[in-house]
């Protein structure tokens, strides 16, 4: 049964009105437009559809629209291309395919608002469930270290 929902993506208010166990990522893709955030697997196992709830990277193809009402939602548009985890994928390269990055640029971006200095450990703990078709991981490793202000 269709309900109106209150959300709060990009900064932006939307009011929604969906069924309640429609999956946040559909509402993003199909409601609102917003395309940049992917589907890849369904079952929050690929990260492709990554996006940030109150500031935490949250998987939104099995987030109920329900669940994410009232909540702070950021999607890959929300960090406006010049936030520095899309400056340092641009300049190391990062993408190959692309699908996977929107997905990749939300975890790390999560990571760098908590971890201003990470480790590899932490990157590849923060992107464990994000996988790289393509394997570029040093890259995305390497682009992490240089939007935290460290080496690259």
């Amino acid at each position: 049964m269709a309900k109106t929902f209150q959300l709060r993506v990009n900064g932006k208010q939307h009011q929604v009105t969906a069924d309640g166990n429609m999956k946040l990522l559909w509402v993003l893709r199909d409601i609102l437009g917003l395309k940049g955030t992917k589907f890849g697997c369904g079952v929050a196992q690929c990260g492709a559809c990554t996006v940030h709830i109150d500031g935490k990277a949250n998987r939104s193809c099995t987030m109920d629209v329900s669940a994410a009402a009232l909540s702070e939602i950021t999607t890959i548009e929300g960090l406006g291309g010049s936030h520095p985890v899309q400056q340092a994928w641009r300049e190391i390269q990062v993408p190959q395919c692309g699908f996977c990055q929107p997905g990749q640029i939300m975890s790390a971006a999560a990571l760098l608002a908590e971890n201003k200095n990470p480790t590899d450990a932490d990157i590849d703990r923060a992107l464990t469930g994000n996988i790289c078709r393509c394997g570029t991981y040093v890259r995305i490793r390497a682009a992490v270290h240089k939007a935290a202000g460290g080496r690259s």
